[in-house]
């Protein structure tokens, strides 16, 4: 076999394939053998039909149809590899000549890695957030704790602001009833935002057994997007009674004696936090500015593969899920579908550039990922996607994406190793010193977040692929 390999641009090529004849064999083989497990001719038992009446009876044509799709995938394998190429996606063949008993001839255009030179990336230099916790930040999340065990009584009176009301709702439009649009027994905090906009103030004053009428713009179900009218019943009035911040509440909250202690332990939590959150930051940022000094040319195929699966996955899993169509989500977000489309398309070249370079990162280094990397990053994926880890391990497995979550394991170690070596400065000119632990980890959301939708070049979503298994 003769291949040769010609570049169309720097993210694509044409390999033309030559091959003598007589490497089409175990093809012609193998296409005798499977059409005579699937005629009939008299005087022949099934399977014993000999070649010169096959091609008698069926054409000669039809064989060597048969053996040259049974042998193309291998052959275009073996001129991958001989040209030493990465293709991405599947190739477009033409078969160019095709001489019985001489030559077989075909053409295959495929999308490749482009080539990437990585450069000196130790001058990059970012400011994040500096790890502050003042005073107010612990009021509040010991105020929080404290909301948790808050105690409710039922009162006789107008309902105010902070009360707990139970409801039932009925949602009309055009005059109807929405299939959707009836709850009963809602327990609902005045003033949380965490209903229907118009609420509260529907509410407020009324005593149990009041009812009032408003309108709201629905956000989600068989009417998203839409004006409702909206009748709400109250059937009780309960006031929060919050405890005292005293010792007691420490013991009772917390597995301190007192408010002392259990104050200094949220400040701790609150330190550590902001500190992920500032490695965050400080990945998320150094990723960009590397991203920047780079040339990284996109596919385009490829993107706009990228850009199909993205969007399917907005309209048909998380638009879908609740009630939502495009259009409604595009009403409510304020954007027209044009600025929509160009900010996918911003998405997906920024997360398959990102891909890019971190794998030719790991293969530059020559990052392996070990099992206990793996398992540690399946459980926290696990995690974020609301299934257990063995469950999500066996719709990971069955779904062929394990290559994938390595994939995010070793990027992550490759941004890890970026951020080691540039200047990271929190907003009061400090130099930031990363802790090790967990840094991959973070690295790779980092390379997550970039990327969004996972492994653009070679498959979907994990999380996606998850939630469809824990679907089906």
């Amino acid at each position: 076999m003769k291949s040769a390999v010609e570049n169309l641009n720097p993210t694509r090529v044409r390999l033309t394939v030559e091959v003598p004849f007589e490497e089409l064999k175990p093809s012609l083989d193998a296409a005798y053998k499977k059409i005579n497990q699937q005629v009939t001719v008299p005087g022949f038992r099934k399977g014993k039909v000999p070649a010169r009446v096959i091609d008698q009876r069926f054409g000669r044509g039809a064989v060597l149809e048969e053996a040259v799709n049974d042998a193309l995938p291998k052959l275009y394998q073996s001129a991958v590899e001989e040209g030493e190429l990465n293709p991405l996606g599947q190739p477009e063949v033409d078969i160019t000549e095709l001489k019985d008993n001489e030559l077989l001839a075909f053409t295959a255009e495929v999308d490749v890695r482009p080539e990437i030179e990585i450069p000196d990336y130790s001058g990059i230099e970012v400011t994040v957030d500096a790890v502050e916790v003042s005073d107010e930040d612990v009021d509040q999340a010991v105020e929080q704790l404290r909301e948790r065990f808050a105690s409710t009584s039922p009162v006789e009176r107008a309902a105010a602001e902070g009360d707990v009301v139970k409801l039932d709702l009925e949602a009309k439009v055009d005059g109807e009833v929405l299939p959707d649009g009836v709850a009963k027994g809602i327990d609902y905090t005045i003033g949380s935002g965490e209903l229907l906009e118009g609420i509260d103030d529907a509410v407020t004053g009324l005593e149990a057994g009041g009812t009032a009428t408003f309108t709201s713009t629905l956000k989600g179900g068989s009417a998203a997007g839409q004006e409702a009218e909206v009748k709400v019943d109250v059937e009780t009035v309960s006031a929060r009674e919050l405890p005292e911040l005293d010792d007691d509440f420490a013991q009772l909250a917390s597995q301190f004696d007192t408010i002392a202690e259990l104050r200094d332990d949220s400040r701790k939590r609150l330190e550590q936090n902001k500190k992920y959150e500032q490695a965050t930051e400080a990945q998320q940022k150094v990723l960009e500015e590397l991203i920047e000094l780079i040339e990284v040319p996109v596919p385009e195929k490829l993107l706009e593969d990228e850009i199909n699966t993205r969007k399917h996955n907005l309209v048909n899993h998380q638009l879908g899920q609740m009630g939502m169509d495009l259009a409604t989500y595009l009403q409510l977000q304020d954007k027209s579908e044009e600025d929509f489309d160009a900010e996918l398309r911003e998405q997906a070249v920024k997360g398959i550039k990102t891909q890019f370079v971190l794998d030719e990162l790991v293969s530059k280094e020559k990052l392996n990922v070990s099992q206990e990397e793996l398992t540690e990053h399946l459980m926290r994926r696990a995690q974020s996607s609301g299934m257990s880890p063995d469950q999500f391990a066996q719709a990971v497995v069955e779904g062929g994406q394990v290559p994938m979550l390595v994939g995010e394991v070793a990027r992550g170690k490759a941004l890890a190793l970026v951020v080691e070596s540039v200047t990271v400065k929190d907003s009061n000119g400090e130099v930031v010193e990363l802790d090790d632990e967990d840094e991959g980890e973070e690295a790779a959301e980092a390379t997550e977040t970039a990327q969004t939708s996972g492994d653009a070049a070679e498959a979907p979503a994990t999380e996606q692929a998850a939630e469809d298994k824990k679907e089906g």
